[in-house]
């Protein structure tokens, strides 16, 4: 298969050379370590609009092997990381046509972390779901109303168009375009020769909860630093709505147009959120830190904390421990 990257001005190198890596090794360097002929399934090259060197966001400077005016045919095109992105998009007017080209020829299109702006601002994406880095979800949603976002995939598949959450997940979509085209063995040693975890479905671990705070609602923003000072303490919408001088339906429909949450909800992602920092940091017990953000029920808490990580508090302390710990 030709498998054409997509280098853009202001990119990320993870972004560029972590997918490249995966194609070009894929049914080599397995083959390599275990002394058998190298059978390669992909023919891999880098595009840049002008062919001419881009420079990456860290001021490293990538060649591209070409431009994309040199592209007669490609199989699938990966989007690599933008930054500044309606910049980008501004100035990039003639890769999305690009795009939408070799989409219509039957190229199937991957984007990487923020690549899904690039790639959802051809309008290909338009009443499909997508996924992009967790820190940019806002900035998606306003600028694609018509993407149904799903910030907490690491992947999205809609059959020949494809998303990936933050940076390094380029290697797992990589992997996983690797299993749908080549079968799922090729795929694991893929994995195995770059040691690589395969099958994380959800970023949403990997996510810091930002708290929304850019809103005029001023009664709303007392609320919400109530709720980050004394998170630990017992907890009362109906006397939270009274303290503002609200019915409670009042209230709870304010705070959600003001933050996107429920009070619960927020509430529990604050509590959410200092367990997170407790379990990465401290060798405290589960049954203590559940007492020190305010429950007394560890075994609720346990389903608070999955609902929103995606994970159980053990398998979160054991991805995201302290190093110091184990030494």
């Amino acid at each position: 298969m030709k498998v054409t990257i997509l280098a853009l001005h202001n990119t990320t190198g993870t972004s560029v050379m972590g997918p490249m890596d995966v194609f070009f090794h894929a049914g080599k360097l397995w083959n390599h370590i275990h002394d058998l002929t190298p059978t390669p399934y992909f023919d891999v090259e880098i595009a840049g609009i002008d062919g001419n060197a881009v420079k990456c966001i860290n001021n490293v400077m990538i060649q591209p092997h070409c431009s994309i005016d040199d592209v007669q045919q490609t199989d699938l095109i990966v989007v690599a990381c933008i930054a500044n992105f309606e910049k980008t998009i501004r100035y990039g007017v003639k890769a999305l046509e690009w795009l939408r080209n070799h989409y219509g020829q039957g190229a199937e299109i991957a984007s990487v972390c923020t690549g899904g702006f690039f790639l959802a601002a051809t309008g290909l994406l338009d009443g499909k779901t997508a996924t992009t880095h967790w820190g940019f979800i806002e900035p998606f949603k306003r600028m694609f109303p018509k993407v149904h976002l799903k910030p907490e995939l690491l992947i999205t598949d809609e059959g020949d168009l494809y998303c990936s959450g933050a940076l390094y997940s380029g290697v797992d979509l990589s992997i996983y375009l690797v299993e749908k085209y080549c079968g799922h063995s090729v795929a694991v040693q893929c994995a195995k020769t770059l040691v690589h975890s395969m099958n994380r479905e959800f970023q949403t671990p990997y996510a810091a909860f930002r708290f929304q705070t850019k809103h005029n609602d001023a009664k709303i923003k007392i609320v919400q630093q109530w709720i980050e000072n004394k998170y630990m303490e017992e907890f009362d919408v109906d006397q939270l709505a009274k303290r503002c001088g609200m019915s409670r339906r009042t209230f709870e429909r304010r705070f959600k147009n003001a933050t996107g949450d429920t009070p619960l909800a927020y509430l529990q992602r604050m509590r959410v959120e200092t367990a997170k920092r407790l379990l990465e940091n401290h060798t405290l017990s589960f049954d203590e830190i559940c007492y020190q953000v305010g429950y007394e029920n560890s075994c609720f808490f346990r389903e608070v904390f999955k609902k929103y990580t995606r994970m159980l508090p053990s398998e979160y302390q054991k991805t995201f421990q302290n190093y110091n710990l184990f030494f």
